[in-house]
């Protein structure tokens, strides 16, 4: 009869979390596929594209996307190259794990489709490595928990991300430990490692995890060891001879500040993290609001049992203590891709402490009492409201305003009928020419090589010879609407209005079409009639507002 129970009981927990697997691939996918298709998708989704893209052409992680994110881009004025090599922005190499399933699709869709994909499987493997410990209520429980997470769901509904795989390969790589699979085990410790040069953190935790539970203390050792010979290896040894700005990104850009140095190494780091650690939590005690905000909400899916789960802090802790000490905590976005690197460690601890303790041999698990399973299920609730309240990656701006005040919202309709007008022009681009666009359309066009963002229209050929792209596209309806309550897309706007005077005062390009508020130039083109009465009538119309943002950008100049 027990058994009968107990087969009831796992068949019952498997269907749920079956359901909520179902549920959340359905849900997230529907949702970045509209995000995508209307537009709303950013210059990220279309970096990986043509990361991919160029990997299957032998140019492996070459992307001109990235190169302006580096210092020499932003503080140096360098313009975009089409050699620039994103391994030396971030160490992502697990990344090319899928270039097998691209090359099947080579398409950005093929992205969203993988990050929902592995995002979702990580759920299940979730679910296997808590029966280890669990009965199937409280695994099924656990599991549902992940599917809820705003920190697993909103870093899903963002652009495509390399941090997207961590949690199917950790999650991997502790069913293996728990099942003593080390031919598993260890090439998913090294794949984990690839995802990230941050990474390292994670498996330094688990290291340490192993070593305070003696569990296996030599493994543990070996672990930490790996990781950081690893660390200081890919950003003292390899990224440097990749890109010559490492330094002045990792760990510069996170804890340099605290030291007031520009120039501090890797090494030297590291020991005033050891001899002045004060400066550090100082920093975090000084703004607490935002700190515990963020730890709230990564407990708040799982009832908030990683707060007393030791293993929990000891495998995410190291990475929690990194993102903590950000430049100005700006890191600490629930919804970031840096958010579900964090995710693992508090899972795991929370099935161990769900196991119980050991006495005299004997293993006590927690009771889930009918009381706390309600309040269990009501913080999910509660995280998957908060999720679609926070509207990450303007997953859901036709439902959420984007601004209240100044109201910013733009409805399905609009937005269905202006994603027409842009997808009418933008095919109207060769796939081999060069393009500069607004950041929505770089992801529907990064399947080529010479891609940049407006306002630029320069970049750097494989020769190094200063080129112009063949083809502007500027969606200055999108940026108009939203300049009014964000000061970036306010600038942009103005910027972009500005280039596409000059360009065609110059001559240097040609309007070919201009409607619903955007414009498509091409180089050495004369205007069609048309399109450039249609952009001179649209630009009459912007006379005051590009005039007050001309005065707020240079207070003692003159309009020109």
């Amino acid at each position: 009869m027990g058994q009968t129970l107990f087969s009831v009981s796992r068949s019952s927990s498997l269907r749920r979390v079956g359901l909520a697997a179902i549920a959340f691939f359905l849900f997230s996918l529907t949702l970045t596929l509209h995000r995508h298709y209307t537009f709303y998708s950013t210059s990220d989704r279309g970096l990986f594209n043509q990361i991919f893209w160029n990997s299957l052409q032998g140019r492996f992680f070459h992307t001109s996307l990235a190169s302006v994110l580096s210092p020499d881009a932003i503080y140096g004025g360098e313009i975009s190259t089409i050699t620039y090599n994103y391994l030396g922005q971030h160490f992502t190499p697990a990344t090319l794990l899928w270039l097998p399933l691209y090359a099947l699709f080579p398409h950005g869709v093929t992205l969203i489709v993988l990050q929902v994909t592995l995002v979702t499987a990580a759920g299940l493997v979730l679910y296997a490595l808590a029966r280890e410990y669990l009965n199937p209520p409280v695994s099924g429980m656990i599991a549902c928990s992940f599917y809820s997470a705003t920190a697993v769901l909103g870093p899903t509904l963002s652009n495509f991300h390399a941090i997207a795989q961590l949690p199917l390969l950790v999650f991997s790589a502790l069913l293996a430990l728990e099942k003593r699979w080390w031919w598993l085990f260890f090439p998913l410790i090294v794949c984990i490692l690839g995802v990230h040069e941050q990474a390292g953190l994670i498996v330094f935790g688990m290291g340490i995890y192993l070593i305070l539970s003696q569990r296996y203390t030599r493994l543990g050792m070996g672990l930490c060891t790996l990781s950081i010979v690893y660390v200081l290896t890919v950003t003292n040894l390899i990224m440097p001879q990749i890109a010559d700005d490492i330094h002045q990104q990792f760990p510069i850009e996170q804890l340099g500040p605290y030291f007031k140095t520009d120039e501090t190494s890797v090494f030297q780091i590291i020991g005033r993290i050891i001899y002045q650690p004060w400066l550090l939590i100082l920093e975090v005690i000084s703004s607490p609001g935002k700190p515990l905000r963020y730890l709230l909400n990564q407990g708040l899916p799982l009832a908030f049992i990683p707060a007393v789960a030791p293993a929990a802090w000891c495998i995410s802790g190291f990475f929690l203590l990194f993102l903590l000490l950000g430049q100005g905590l700006s890191v600490l976005a629930i919804t970031m891709d840096s958010a579900m690197a964090v995710v693992p460690g508090l899972f795991y601890g929370a099935i161990l402490w769900w196991s119980g303790h050991r006495n005299s041999h004997r293993l006590y698990p927690q009771p889930l009492t009918p009381r706390f399973q309600k309040i269990w299920s009501a913080c999910m609730m509660v995280s998957i409201l908060l999720t679609i309240t926070t509207n990450p990656s303007q997953t859901f701006y036709f439902l959420i305003p984007d601004s209240v005040n100044p109201l910013v919202f733009v409805s399905l309709p609009q937005q269905w009928e202006h994603a027409a007008k842009i997808r009418s022009m933008i095919d109207k681009i060769p796939p081999e020419a060069s393009v500069s666009v607004t950041q929505e359309m770089i992801p529907h066009l990064s399947e080529r090589r010479e891609i940049i963002q407006l306002p630029a229209v320069e970049f750097s050929d494989a020769q190094h010879d200063r080129q112009q792209v063949e083809y502007v596209v500027a969606d200055l309806w999108g940026l108009q609407r939203y300049q009014a309550a964000f000061p970036q897309k306010r600038h942009l706007f103005y910027y972009n209005v500005v280039l596409i005077d000059t360009l065609v005062q110059q001559r240097s390009y040609g309007i070919l079409r201009f409607e619903n508020g955007v414009a498509l130039l091409r180089q050495n083109a004369a205007n069609d009639a048309q399109a450039i009465a249609a952009w001179l009538g649209y630009r009459q119309t912007l006379n005051p507002l590009i005039e007050n943002i001309h005065q707020e950008l240079n207070p003692t100049s003159p309009v020109s």
